[in-house]
């Protein structure tokens, strides 16, 4: 798959009001006292399994997830608190083989001459109302973040944690380093985390830009 125009918003939040939303087999990743919850608007592409042709309507599709940071055996990962798509059958896929919280949602990317205009309404049945309207754009250079930075603390990270059927399943991603911007974003509208019980603070996100990635997605294992 290739992910295209992504935005890392990101804030740190006491990590007691994290704890009781994850598994307690899984660690919360910290950095300074802190746990960090992200939230991703962007756009997947090209999407398809291997050896398979791409499925009508599940390779072309904006989505947007809320996570946090953890670490299971030493290991470190992404905790998905949900993940809204606009495809009906990449979102019901994604939750029969990987048990992943995938919601279906009315959704809209819009690139501008300088960012992009993204709009998301949850409209899956039986769950929470949640909304997302926001404008961001990158606003410098790419850079490659340094290893002992925030910025890669907190977006190299090549396993996901889910648990699915009284299991927990580690699933691993393969691409190459983020070829990361500074960004800038505008929110005009997010309920994504309160609807999972989290709540935000009030100052502005922490901001980088992705143009695009090419990713792998393995199979998931149990750990």
């Amino acid at each position: 798959m290739r992910w295209v125009d992504l935005a890392f918003l990101h804030w740190p939040v006491p990590p007691e009001q994290l704890r009781e939303l994850i598994p307690a087999a899984l660690e919360l990743d910290l950095r300074d006292g802190a746990a960090w919850v992200a939230v991703t608007p962007f756009r997947m592409t090209r999407v398809r399994p291997f050896g398979v042709l791409p499925v009508p309507t599940a390779t072309d599709f904006p989505e947007l997830n809320v996570r946090t940071y953890v670490r299971h055996a030493g290991r470190a990962g992404v905790w998905f608190f949900s993940l809204d798509a606009a495809s009906w059958v990449a979102v019901l896929g994604a939750r029969m083989l990987t048990g992943l919280p995938y919601y279906f949602a009315r959704m809209r990317q819009q690139p501008t001459t300088d960012g992009v205009v993204y709009e998301s309404a949850r409209e899956h049945y039986g769950a929470p109302a949640a909304r997302f309207r926001a404008r961001y754009a990158p606003s410098g250079d790419v850079f490659r973040a340094d290893p002992e930075s925030l910025e890669y603390w907190l977006t190299e990270r090549y396993s996901l944690f889910v648990e699915h059927m009284d299991s927990l399943l580690r699933l691993d991603i393969e691409h190459v380093q983020w070829p990361l911007q500074p960004g800038v974003a505008t929110v005009e509208a997010n309920t994504m985390a309160s609807v999972a019980g989290i709540g935000l603070p009030s100052e502005a996100p922490h901001v980088l830009f992705a143009r695009e990635l090419d990713v792998v997605a393995n199979w998931p294992k149990a750990v």
